[in-house]
């Protein structure tokens, strides 16, 4: 019986008490989608558990303990259940038969990839934007935690039935960009690079691929040679970002150019309509927001004396664009060093008309460290996501970033991560899928097959109905997890999935001990739970953007 069936069961014992022995109408009823069951702290206390009771007592005119004798009484018949008691103040906690328990495995084993998906987030549109790097160099340790958590919660919301558009927001517009050229231009010219502009060895390859597309660079007037070495560098950057990216198994739905705003005068529209919100004025020959109206520490400025646009107005129009676009829902994913952008994000929302409180939400996150040293851009020796990548490894670094919750200081240690040991959790939690795709092919190998049979009352052992109990826990952690947007959830489940699963491993064979054993529907039924396993930790992994190798 998997949780849903369960849910099921108790909607329909509640519609029959509604009728006899509880007073409630069937608006009183919660919707069969909303009536949740979950595993409770202790495995002592059954193998799922319900707060039903408490939620209908008040309906019901009744103290939420009769109610759930009521319901227990009337749940303790159904098929499948061995015992309902009433703990505490009226929660059911719900014992199954071992058979019913164990039909979970063959749910699994059907459901495939889709086993862990859920409709909680159903019915919300949601535009998640990460990483979001200026294109004056390549992506570094500060872009890489952002690009792991960003993708692993793109992939758990739209596993919660969210349709989620992941974005990039490339920052091509401003003083940077100008730098950048700069740099460029120099290093082309075989100069140094002036000072505040980029170094390191990328500016070097960025000018050669210049002078490669345009080998007249050094024969243009300086406005002309600056305005190519800074679209055509923008645009070789930007699509090194996004292979260095697709390595590190990232893919964005839309990369959204800030330049586009101000070319197409979005940023102009943007301000008009804020003023016909009645929120900008003008002041000191500028043009101002009025954001501390919504909570902001201070006005901000839209339009500079001189007639130029700030960052702010920029982000404001990018705002609307994402308004305008379809997203009733706008996730952004910040560094630590964008925490002053909270308030001044929320007020935009606000002076949009929307409610801050719905329509925005930002995340913060904070640094990594590599042996202790925070590494910045332009330093020529920052650490880049693709000097990791060949150093440690896509899975090792994501699987890392992926365990701990953004808001926690993180250092990382390359040499750990790249140990095949069961002190790497990433090692710990692949090996036990390779290890359950070993215990199927060596099965397969003897004569073991699923199709032959399948007895889950002969799933009895100890390991295997805490192995069970774990399984019928994925839907509820991806869940949480998308809900919390906390993937490190999902990872801390895996590890200790992988570790139900070993225990098991070690008490219960799946093929036979000889080749003169015969094989049985227990053995069948234990390969039917070995594979159910495979797939779940697979499914987990794949919403981390991990690889499961069948082999290690």
């Amino acid at each position: 019986m998997t949780p849903e069936q369960l849910a099921a069961a108790i909607h329909a014992v509640l519609t029959e008490a509604a009728s006899g022995d509880l007073p409630l109408a069937e608006g009183d009823l919660p919707a069969l989608e909303a009536l949740r069951v979950e595993r409770p702290r202790s495995r002592e206390h059954g193998d799922w558990s319900s707060n039903v009771a408490m939620q209908l007592a008040k309906r019901a005119g009744m103290p939420p303990r009769q109610v759930a004798e009521v319901v227990a009484g009337r749940l303790g018949s159904v098929e499948g259940v061995a015992a309902v008691d009433v703990a505490g103040p009226g929660f059911l906690n719900i014992t199954l038969d071992v058979a019913s328990a164990a039909e979970l495995a063959r749910s699994i084993v059907e459901a495939g990839g889709t086993y862990g998906h859920n409709q909680t987030m159903a019915g919300r549109t949601i535009n998640l934007e990460f990483v979001s790097a200026n294109p004056t160099g390549p992506l570094h340790i500060g872009h890489t935690r952002w690009a792991a958590l960003g993708d692993a919660l793109h992939r758990l919301l739209s596993a919660s039935g969210a349709d989620v558009t992941a974005e990039h927001y490339t920052n091509d517009a401003g003083a940077q960009t100008q730098r950048l050229a700069t740099s460029i231009l120099a290093r082309a010219r075989g100069q140094e690079v002036p000072e505040g502009g980029y170094a390191g060895d990328y500016v070097d390859a960025l000018a050669a691929q210049v002078l490669q597309t345009r080998p007249d660079l050094l024969n243009l007037p300086e406005v002309e040679a600056l305005e190519v070495c800074r679209d055509t560098g923008m645009a070789l950057q930007v699509a090194a970002n996004e292979q260095t990216l697709a390595d590190f198994h990232v893919t964005f739905d839309v990369w959204f150019s800030e330049k586009s705003l101000h070319d197409a005068g979005a940023v102009e529209k943007a301000v008009e309509r804020l003023r016909e919100q009645g929120h900008v004025f003008d002041a000191d020959g500028a043009v101002w927001l009025r954001t501390t109206d919504f909570g902001d520490d201070k006005d901000r400025v839209l339009i500079r004396a001189n007639g130029e646009p700030t960052y702010f107005a920029a982000d404001c129009a990018y705002y609307l664009s994402k308004k305008d676009r379809g997203f009733p829902e706008k996730v952004y994913m910040l560094g630590a060093d964008h925490h002053g952008y909270v308030g001044r994000l929320k007020a935009i929302a606000a002076c949009a008309g929307d409610d801050p409180e719905r329509s925005i939400e930002v995340l913060i996150g904070q640094l990594i460290n590599i042996s202790g040293e925070r590494m910045g851009r332009r330093r020529g020796n920052a650490v880049y996501l693709s000097d990791l990548l060949e150093w440690i490894g896509a899975d090792p670094i994501r699987y890392s970033l992926g365990r701990y919750p953004a808001d926690s200081p993180l250092d990382l240690d390359g040499e750990e991560l790249r140990k095949r040991s069961n002190d790497n959790p990433v090692f710990y939690v692949q090996y036990a899928h390779a290890r359950t795709c070993n215990v199927a092919r060596l099965a397969g190998e003897d004569g073991v097959r699923r199709e032959d049979g399948f007895d889950p009352s002969l799933l009895e052992h100890p390991t295997e109905s805490l192995l069970l109990a774990a399984l019928g826990d994925f839907p509820r952690v991806v869940a949480q997890a998308a809900q919390l947007r906390e993937p490190h959830r999902v990872a801390r489940y895996l590890e200790d999935l992988a570790g139900h699963f070993h225990k098991w491993y070690d008490e219960c064979r799946v093929r036979p001990t000889s080749a003169d054993e015969e094989i049985t529907d227990l053995h069948r039924s234990r390969l039917w739970l070995n594979d159910a396993t495979r797939q779940v930790l697979a499914n987990g992994l794949a919403l981390l953007g991990v690889s499961a190798p069948e082999r290690m």
